[in-house]
């Protein structure tokens, strides 16, 4: 599915987004791990065929982040006569907003607190948050109105149900699902946004890169392509860099789900590590194709993206929350090797199993302040290292930092307890550097699998130098915030960084990656290559990729011309007459006049921008938009 949807972001993110809903947080995935057997049977193979549009309805208007604690959706059991037998059902009442697929939705997952008054179903008279299957035609429901998301035309508006009565067995596993629907949420989450948004992030990046790369090839200013600057050169190797960071962790979410694991940490991780990454893809692609890409048209290849990368920020988890809240809230019990087992002994009241995983914890603390100094003193020069030069360098960087990282979480645990969960800079802080970490040991897995070829090894160090800083800064701004002052100089002592302090990427190493980017390179072409082709003769990638194509081919050309011009031969002059006197001075033969003539009318082609009447509105005019998040105008091509 993340191969899927990485390449049809690479054309239209309506498309990927109607792919990720049935096979993320939608029914399907629900049906999947808990529905009943008969609802599994009914309901799956029509979700598969397309004979059903799903949706799933958890967002409210008052319940956002706060979802389960806001949630005023909600069912009372009943039971009512229907067809002349009394039917144990539920009557329920909802507000959606922001729902997905909703507006065309055959087939509704709703989220609600279900309530037993009458205890029909047992003793509970709350029985807690509860996800139901309703037939958008049942009587009560309303659908078919549209948000607008900033433009970006895929399925997307309100749900309501107004004393909505379905049979108890359209909660989703039945009877025994009653009150089980959180825990299904979470579950599901964690699975799906560890592959939907991080695999339309590679689409969106890997197209941003191919269209950036080729514009710098084929845009020129004073005599040279843009590409050959080294301001220009910036942006498009912090974007190969990512393109590669953001396909390994992809690559390493979809593996933990595909081994059946419910990566809650990870996926989160996942999810806001991509849609911040493709925001500063697209700022910096934006960047390079400058004038092309802020004038809208059948032309622009860029501009949509940009109004979409918000969208991915604010789903499935708001970036802002994500990252201060449960990456490190989530993860330092999900994976620190005690603390699990303490709070279930206290759960337990087992003061034996309280006591071995409490010295166990204290063993680990001063364990960890023991890696953390010896690094500190070596360098981590002596940490293990499984590859060679100054990838295995920063693979020693990365084993030390994560010494200091376990040692920063239990202090954090051990001065600041429950207030912790407050403390949002500290925690934000805390999830940038388990961020680079995860990110880095994906980047070093995916450069290994791949059987480390010499093409990617560049990009490799470059990414890896970037998670290194990253880490150091992460836990720079930990300890020197951090409120027992004591606990932070006791930190600094033992080698927590209070700062930056390895190398960033080198200019030479810079430079290097941006001459592998230019003229259709292999690396550029490895980078991006989940971008699918465009139809010939099309407006924007295609023109810019069949420019790219010519000017290559008359690099030789145009360089004997340069020459001729520098050792005075042949004067400054338009192409057209600049040919012509090459071949009159036998520099250039008459093919090679033709080529340069073709590809400078491919190479204007490429960088015309679209214009329109004037008063008349661009984004109201029914074209296509060849764009990282859009080809698809109209709403019925959805």
């Amino acid at each position: 599915m993340a191969a899927v949807i990485s390449r049809a972001t690479t054309v239209s993110n309506a498309l990927a987004v109607t792919i990720m809903v049935p096979n993320s947080l939608g029914p399907g995935e629900l049906l999947l791990h808990y529905g009943t057997e008969e609802q599994k049977d009914r309901l799956l193979p029509r979700l598969a065929k397309g004979e059903e549009m799903p949706c799933f309805a958890l967002t409210e208007p008052g319940a956002g982040s706060d979802a389960a604690g806001s949630m005023t959706s909600h069912g009372i059991v009943v039971k009512e006569e229907v067809d002349g037998e009394q039917v144990l059902g539920m009557r329920l009442n909802w507000e959606k907003r922001y729902i997905t697929l909703a507006p065309r939705a055959t087939l509704i997952g709703v989220a609600f607190r279900l309530y037993d008054p009458d205890q029909l179903l047992g003793d509970e008279q709350e029985i807690g948050i509860t996800c139901a299957l309703i037939p958008a035609d049942t009587p009560g429901v309303e659908t078919g109105l549209r948000h607008d998301p900033l433009g970006v035309p895929f399925l997307n508006g309100p749900t309501s149900g107004k004393d909505v009565f379905v049979p108890i067995d359209a909660v989703i596993g039945g009877e025994s699902g009653c009150g089980k629907g959180w825990r299904m949420l979470m579950q599901c989450l964690s699975a799906g946004r560890g592959i939907c948004l991080p695999s339309s992030s590679v689409g969106g990046s890997q197209l941003c890169l191919r269209v950036a790369g080729a514009h710098a090839s084929v845009r020129e200013q004073f005599g040279l392509p843009v590409g050959r600057f080294e301001g220009v050169q910036e942006p498009l190797v912090r974007t190969a860099s990512t393109c590669y960071g953001l396909d390994a962790l992809c690559l390493s979410s979809t593996l933990a789900v595909d081994s059946g694991e419910k990566p809650a940490v990870a996926s989160a991780v996942a999810k806001v590590y991509a849609t911040e990454k493709i925001r500063e893809v697209v700022n910096d692609c934006m960047d390079v194709v400058a004038g092309n890409a802020i004038c809208r048209g059948p032309r622009n290849v860029l501009a949509n993206a940009y109004s979409a990368v918000p969208v991915g920020i604010t789903v499935e988890g708001a970036n802002i929350l994500t990252r201060s809240m449960i990456i490190f809230g989530q993860g330092v019990i999900r994976c620190h090797p005690f603390v699990n087992a303490e709070l279930a002994a206290i759960e337990n009241k087992d003061l034996a199993a309280f006591d071995r995983a409490y010295w166990g914890h204290v063993g680990s603390v001063g364990s960890n302040m023991v890696r953390t100094a010896v690094h500190r003193l070596t360098g981590s020069r002596f940490a293990p290292k499984h590859f060679d030069g100054a990838i295995g360098r920063c693979h020693q960087q990365l084993t030390g930092l994560s010494s200091a990282f376990a040692l920063a979480s239990d202090v954090a645990l051990g001065t600041l307890g429950g207030s912790l969960k407050f403390k949002e800079h500290l925690t934000g802080r805390l999830a940038d550097a388990l961020t680079g970490m995860l990110v880095g040991s994906a980047v070093l897995k995916k450069y290994h699998d791949d059987e480390r070829p010499q093409r990617d090894r560049d990009v490799v160090l470059h990414q890896l130098q970037t998670c290194v800083i990253l880490i150091e800064q992460a836990l720079g701004g930990f300890v020197m915030n951090l409120p027992n002052r004591p606990a932070a100089w006791m930190m600094r002592i033992l080698g927590v960084p209070i700062r930056a302090v390895s190398a960033a990427p080198s200019d030479q190493l810079c430079d290097r990656i941006a001459k592998e980017l230019l003229d259709g390179s292999p690396l550029w072409q490895h980078l991006t290559r989940d971008v699918l082709a465009r139809p010939q003769g099309s407006p924007g990638l295609w023109t810019l990729e069949d420019a790219l194509e010519k000017a290559v081919a008359t690099r030789g050309d145009r360089a004997a011309l340069k020459v001729a011009i520098r050792a005075g031969k042949l004067d400054k002059s338009p192409i057209s007459t600049l040919t012509q006197r090459g071949v009159d001075a036998g520099i250039i033969d008459e093919d090679a006049a033709e080529r340069l003539m073709v590809a400078e009318r491919a190479r204007n082609d490429a960088i015309a921008v679209d214009s329109f009447a004037a008063g008349a509105s661009p984004a109201a005019e029914p074209y296509p938009t060849d764009s990282a998040t859009n080809i698809i105008a109209e709403e019925d091509n959805c």
